[in-house]
C-alpha cells in the first residue's frame, strides 16, 4: 500500500486512513492478507485517478474562471471591431444614399427639361396643323363659293 506524502495533504491523510480501515475490515471479515491488499491498492488507484479532490474542482474552478474572463476580454474586443466596422458601413451607406439622391435629382431635371422640350414642339405642331386646318378650310370655302 502506497505512504502518504506531505504534500498531499489532509485529504490524503484521510484517503489513507479510509484505506487502512478497509484493508482492516477486509482482513477481520477473514480476506487474505494479499487480496485484501490488492483490493485496497485498486481502490487506491481508482480514487487517485478517477475521483477529483477539492484541489482539483479549486485549479478546475480557477482556470475557467481564467477562461471566461479572456473569452469575456476577447468577446469585448471583437464587439468594439464590429462597431467600427458598422459605423464604416453607415458611413457608406449614407455616402451612396446621397449620390442616389443625386442622381435621382439630375434625373428628376433632365426629366423637366425633355417635358418642357415635348411640350413646345406638341405646340409648335399643334399650332402648325390647326394653321394647316384653317388654310385648307379656306380654301374649301374659296371654292365653294
Amino acid at each position: 500500500m502506497a505512504r502518504c506524502s506531505a504534500g498531499r495533504g489532509y485529504l490524503t491523510m484521510h484517503r489513507m486512513n479510509a484505506l487502512y480501515s478497509l484493508y482492516d475490515a477486509l482482513v477481520s471479515i477473514n480476506v487474505p492478507s494479499d487480496k485484501a491488499r490488492a483490493v485496497v491498492d485498486a481502490m487506491e488507484r481508482d480514487m487517485t485517478a478517477l475521483l477529483a479532490t477539492k484541489d482539483d474542482l479549486k485549479q478546475l474552478e480557477l482556470a475557467t474562471r481564467a477562461d471566461l474572463k479572456q473569452l469575456e476580454l476577447a468577446t469585448r474586443s471583437e464587439l468594439k471591431l464590429l462597431d467600427k466596422r458598422m459605423d464604416s458601413l453607415d458611413q457608406r451607406v449614407d455616402s451612396t444614399r446621397v449620390q442616389l439622391e443625386q442622381k435621382m435629382d439630375s434625373v428628376r431635371t433632365e426629366l423637366r427639361h425633355e417635358i418642357t422640350l415635348l411640350r413646345s414642339s406638341m405646340t409648335v405642331r399643334l399650332g402648325s396643323m390647326l394653321i394647316g386646318g384653317i388654310t385648307l378650310l379656306f380654301a374649301a370655302l374659296k371654292l365653294t363659293a
